[in-house]
């Protein structure tokens, strides 16, 4: 037993039970207004690059942001206080997040240049993520972050490939247009490159020759072509996740199994099934 489980004490298991758990009345209420304050925070953030906006309403919305700065730092030290085992709260990502999304309004104060640093603020949209388990998304989620870890080769091949199509696309267009129309080096020529094969076509650079036409047709039907391959790669991971997770849903009454992961009751015998293994880690 660590020090700091040593020094547990029932405020600290109160203040986790509420900050960190949803199982409790006032956990629920606690995520539910944290949300909306992440919402209007950011809300506020977006507001005020509106000039028109910031010129009527800027002073107000600059208490009002300070005003969430504090609130997120008392819930920071909240979490901190309330954590078993502080230094890895610190340490993971929404340690970090949570870090990161007042740390900038402080730094201003500081260094009158860090103003720049405040888009960070915009990272506590990903707090969202904390909370959403309280509408039982996270099995949905756990179930994608599966299915992207799995897919995470075939889709690294995928994109090595493309990168290699796009260099050569690249110093192809380089020497057959040059400089004079616009593909004035090997790194302008890959933004044109990756633009075209997007299939986004900005059209500030075009190719004037009948053979770089050419080439630019061609890179077009090649976008076309992949673009699509990494959703499938991703959709396909998906399903094999989803069909593999009904497989180990087996009724402890008659032992069929592949039920759906929403399923409440067994489709071949009318017993009740156990809840989702997925929603009880939760």
């Amino acid at each position: 037993m660590t020090s700091e489980e040593k020094q547990d004490t029932p405020l600290k298991r109160h203040i986790r039970s509420v900050i960190f758990g949803t199982e409790t009345k006032l956990g629920r209420w606690f995520d539910i207004g944290l949300i909306i304050c992440i919402l209007f925070s950011v809300l506020l953030i977006i507001l005020d690059t509106i000039d028109s906006y910031h010129q009527q309403y800027g002073q107000a919305i600059y208490y009002a942001e300070w005003a969430f700065t504090w609130l997120f730092t008392i819930e920071y030290l909240l979490r901190l206080y309330g954590s078993i085992n502080r230094w890895a709260y610190m340490r993971s990502f929404y340690g970090i997040v949570d870090l990161l999304s007042i740390l900038p309004s402080f730094l201003a104060l500081i260094f009158p240049g860090a103003n720049v640093s405040l888009a960070f603020r915009i990272l506590r949209l990903f707090r969202v993520f904390r909370v959403l388990k309280l509408l039982r998304y996270l099995s949905e989620g756990n179930l994608l972050l599966k299915a992207m870890i799995q897919s995470r080769r075939k889709v690294f091949i995928f994109f090595f490939s493309v990168s290699l199509i796009i260099m050569a696309l690249s110093v192809v267009m380089y020497v057959v247009e040059g400089p004079g129309n616009g593909f004035t080096s090997i790194p302008k020529s890959m933004y044109w490159t990756i633009v075209t094969i997007t299939t986004v076509g900005y059209g500030d650079i075009t190719p004037q020759t009948n053979l770089g036409q050419a080439i630019a047709s061609l890179t077009m039907l090649i976008g076309y072509s992949i673009i699509a391959i990494p959703t499938g790669i991703l959709t396909a991971e998906i399903s094999h996740e989803m069909v593999a997770e009904r497989d180990l849903r087996k009724c402890s009454n008659c032992g069929t199994r592949g039920h759906n992961l929403q399923a409440l009751f067994c489709h071949h015998c009318g017993s009740e099934l156990e809840q989702h293994q997925s929603e009880g880690k939760s």
